[in-house]
C-alpha cells in the first residue's frame, strides 16, 4: 500500500497497520492467512476478563460489548506483548448491527481483518472471527462478492459467536442465513463457536464441518461456581 499522509479517517481505520497486507476483493479487505500448526483452543476468555485466566491457557476473544475492547482498535500496537502471553486470539468482534448503514457494517469487517492481520504479522496465532450483518453482507445481491467473508482463507479454521446475537426471531433468521452462506463460501474445516448452538439454527448444518463449542464466560463461571458449591456440600 502506498504511504499516504495520515488523516483522522486513516488513523481511525488503522491504515498504518495494513501497509504490507494483501487485500481481497474489490473492497480490498486485509487478508489473514490460515494459522500454522493450529491446536484446538482449550477455551476462550473475553478480552476484558483475560487477567482472570491466570494460567494464560485460553484464546483471547472479543465476544463482548465493543466498548470493552475499544482501546485495542485504537492503540493496537500497545497490546502486542500483553496478548503474547496467550496461545492465540480471535479477531475483534466489531458489531455489525443489521440496522446500521452498509458503510458502517463494511468498516467493522475491515477493522476485524486489519487488527487480525497486524497481530498475525507480529507473530500471534490468529483465528478470524466471522461476523455478518444484514443480507447485503453475506449475499451477492448488491456487490459481486460476499463482503462478510473477504480476507479469510477457505478450508481453514474460523470462529463465530452466538452470545447475544440470536435473541429475536429476526436476528435468528439473519444468523442462520449468514451461517449457511459462510459454510458455502469458506468451507471451513473447523468452526469455533462461542455461546450456545440451538438446534433450530445449527441442526441442519452439523454434518458440514467440525463445530467446537465454548460456553460464554458468564455461563462458564456460573457452572464452575455451582460445581464448587456441590463439591463443598
Amino acid at each position: 500500500m502506498k504511504r499516504i499522509a495520515e488523516t483522522l479517517v486513516d488513523e481511525g481505520l488503522r491504515v498504518s497497520l495494513v501497509e504490507k497486507a494483501f487485500f481481497d476483493g474489490d473492497l480490498e479487505i486485509p487478508h489473514i492467512d490460515a494459522p500454522e500448526n493450529f491446536s484446538e483452543p482449550i477455551g476462550m476468555v473475553p478480552f476484558s476478563q483475560r487477567e482472570r485466566d491466570h494460567a494464560h491457557e485460553n484464546f483471547v476473544c472479543f465476544y463482548e460489548h465493543d466498548i470493552q475492547f475499544r482501546d485495542v482498535l485504537t492503540h493496537t500496537e500497545s497490546y502486542l506483548d500483553d496478548l503474547r502471553r496467550f496461545p492465540g486470539i480471535i479477531t475483534p468482534d466489531c458489531s455489525l448491527y443489521i440496522d446500521s448503514p452498509l458503510c458502517v457494517q463494511i468498516t467493522s469487517i475491515y477493522l476485524n481483518r486489519a487488527i487480525g492481520y497486524y497481530f498475525q504479522e507480529n507473530g500471534l496465532t490468529v483465528i478470524p472471527n466471522i461476523r455478518w450483518g444484514d443480507e447485503r453482507t453475506y449475499t451477492t445481491t448488491l456487490f459481486g462478492e460476499k463482503i462478510a467473508f473477504l480476507g479469510v482463507e477457505k478450508h481453514s479454521v474460523v470462529s463465530i459467536g452466538t452470545y447475544g446475537q440470536i435473541k429475536s426471531a429476526e436476528s435468528k433468521r439473519f444468523f442462520k442465513e449468514g451461517l449457511i452462506a459462510m459454510l458455502d463460501e469458506l468451507e471451513p474445516r473447523m468452526v469455533l463457536v462461542y455461546g450456545s448452538m440451538p438446534n433450530a439454527i445449527f441442526g441442519d448444518v452439523l454434518d458440514r464441518t467440525v463445530f467446537c463449542q465454548y460456553p460464554d464466560w458468564i455461563s462458564k463461571k456460573k457452572h464452575e461456581s455451582s460445581r464448587l458449591q456441590q463439591n463443598e456440600e
